[in-house]
């Protein structure tokens, strides 16, 4: 069951306007043929009783272009009469430059009332004048429809030189601020990408410390040997800092080439450990290479720790010593095999692929960070919401920023701003009353759809039997609508109705609330806003309708809606 929540009298409707309420309501207002024939009577009555009270002039049928003719209405009434004389741009095609107060005057027991208009058009050409509507208190009547012609300015070309049309001026569209934030994201991914590439993917070049780390062991233990020769510890008696340089020199070739605790072990640990791989076969060392080594290790432990101080030649023949056993050393090494090389290999590719693991890791966190720093940025600016549609898209969003289209729909128009171009779809109208009644329709979107509009124009083609039943009820044709949307499955429909000003002063009726509308082969319901806008002619003769259903909590739907309805205006339907 659907509910309605409603704010509105409940009164007679002579017209209902739905697929099927045209038969019913229209057959009986049109298959009396009496009531045809006393209507016809009643009509011609009226257009005498007019002829003898309101009269229409102009004082020029024939103007210049932008030249003021003057619209005369004469009008006799009664004192207690209310008289109203039209209002506005009523003229068209001609436009209205000026509207005069009312001349008044008694003539006998009445009053005569002439009311002027001053009226000019910019184009030659035929005009008529349209019929006006005067309402002389509760009696509507129509002044004659005039013609007029709009001539040219006749120039003389004897004494105004003419000219070539000035070519055409390219102009520059006024430039927004979407170049601005480019810019920005522009710069701050430039900044970005430099430092990454500096920092992370750039190949720098070795410093002297890396370029000595790739040599091999026994390269680098020569040039260890070479910069302590360089060095000034021996010239200033330096003893404990140069022992120290040399044993860590041999100790650390021993720990990457032959024992891999050297740096770590004692002196009797290292040689008892260099006797026991000689024993086992493992390295050709000799016993008196061997013997060198535990000297010189224990006479540098004498000079670290005992603070001996032993003669700088014998510190000098140590060095020699030292330099002899690397050579041993390595001769007394076995060739590395096959397999161990292409161990070394691999570990050396594996060494190199974590490398570059690492700097895309690196680089990956690194524009991780820079979106998130750039969409708070822009989030505090412009707000998180429309970033991220705007990021990921949105379809309501993308209509209200897409390019928009102001056209006019139905006879008379309606003249709107639309996202997209309505199509039109005439729904079907009986037979019996097709020549009585016209419809056109022109939508967009369905129900089901995030955004929907729905544009109508019903012109009746006769008239009622008598003026009461041709006033059409807009509060009963709005609650038709609406139970035509409860037929379609929707739900919760709250209804709020109010007054309607378009930008070009048609009044008209507003009904507008919140509804569920059914989601497709589900059990769930979408809510939504709509807004239905229904405005009848003064005749009752022309029956326009716009119905837009939106999304709720949906800003840019809010914003659609605002829009196309604030651009709603209706143009006359010239008599």
């Amino acid at each position: 069951m659907s509910g309605r929540a409603q704010s509105r009298p409940n009164l007679k409707m002579k017209y209902t306007i739905n697929n099927k309420g045209f038969k019913n309501s229209f057959t009986s207002c049109f298959n009396n043929k009496a009531s045809s024939l006393f209507f016809a009577f009643f009509f011609l009555f009226s257009f005498v009783s007019f002829s003898q009270q309101v009269t229409s002039s102009i004082d020029s049928t024939k103007i210049k272009i932008g030249e003021q003719a003057t619209f005369r209405i004469q009008v006799e009434a009664d004192s207690t009469d209310l008289v109203v004389f039209p209002e506005g741009q009523t003229f068209l095609p001609l436009e209205m430059i000026e509207s005069y107060k009312v001349d008044t005057t008694k003539k006998d027991a009445r009053f005569q009332f002439i009311k002027k208009y001053g009226l000019t058009q910019f184009d030659s050409g035929n005009y008529t004048i349209p019929k006006q509507k005067i309402l002389i208190g509760d009696k509507t009547f129509y002044t004659d429809s005039l013609k007029i012609l709009v001539n040219n300015i006749a120039v003389d070309t004897t004494k105004q030189g003419l000219y070539d049309i000035k070519p055409i001026i390219e102009v520059e569209k006024s430039a927004s601020d979407w170049w601005k934030t480019l810019l920005i994201i522009l710069a701050i991914l430039s900044v970005a990408g430099g430092l990454i590439y500096w920092f992370v993917w750039r190949k720098k070049p070795l410093s002297k410390e890396e370029k000595i780390a790739l040599l091999p062991p026994y390269e680098r233990a020569k040039l260890a040997l070479k910069q302590l020769d360089e060095s000034h510890y021996l010239e200033h008696s330096e003893l404990k800092e140069y022992y120290s340089e040399l044993t860590f020199i041999i100790r650390k070739y021993l720990d990457e080439k032959v024992y891999d605790r050297a740096l770590e072990s004692t002196t009797d640990e290292l040689i008892y450990r260099l006797n026991l791989l000689k024993d086992g076969n493992q390295i050709d060392i000799s016993k008196e290479d061997i013997k060198n080594l535990d000297n010189i290790l224990k006479r540098a432990d004498l000079v670290k720790f005992a603070k001996s101080a032993p003669d700088i030649e014998l510190a000098k023949l140590d060095r020699n010593t030292i330099d002899l056993e690397i050579d041993h050393v390595k001769e007394a090494l076995p060739e590395p095999t096959k397999e161990e090389k292409l161990l070394d290999q691999q570990y050396k590719e594996e060494l190199e692929r974590k490398k570059q693991q690492r700097k895309k890791l690196i680089t990956g966190a690194a524009i991780l960070g820079l979106f998130i720093a750039i969409f708070v940025g822009f989030g505090m600016k412009y707000g998180f919401t429309y970033v991220k549609d705007t990021l990921f898209g949105h379809d309501n969003k993308e209509l209200l920023e897409g390019h928009w289209v102001r056209s006019e729909y139905g006879i008379p128009p309606i003249d709107v701003s639309t996202p997209k171009v309505l199509k039109r779809d005439n729904p079907p109208v009986p037979k019996d009353i097709s020549e009585q009644v016209q419809t056109t329709t022109f939508v967009y979107g369905t129900l089901q759809n995030e955004f929907s509009i729905s544009l109508s124009t019903t012109r009746f083609q006769q008239q009622a039997e008598n003026e009461e039943q041709q006033k059409v009820d807009p509060i009963k044709i709005a609650e038709e609508s609406i139970t035509k949307l409860e037929r379609e499955g929707v739900t919760d429909i709250f209804v709020k109705q109010e007054k309607f000003a378009t930008p070009n002063g048609a009044e008209g009726l507003k009904t507008f609330g919140t509804l569920k509308i059914p989601v497709s082969e589900t059990d769930n319901y979408n809510e939504a806003h709509y807004a239905l806008l229904q405005f009848i002619s003064d005749n009752s003769e022309v029956l326009q309708q716009i119905m837009l259903i939106w999304p709720m909590d949906d800003t840019y739907a809010d914003r659609i809606s605002e829009r196309i309805i604030n651009s709603i205006e209706l143009k006359k339907d010239e008599q």
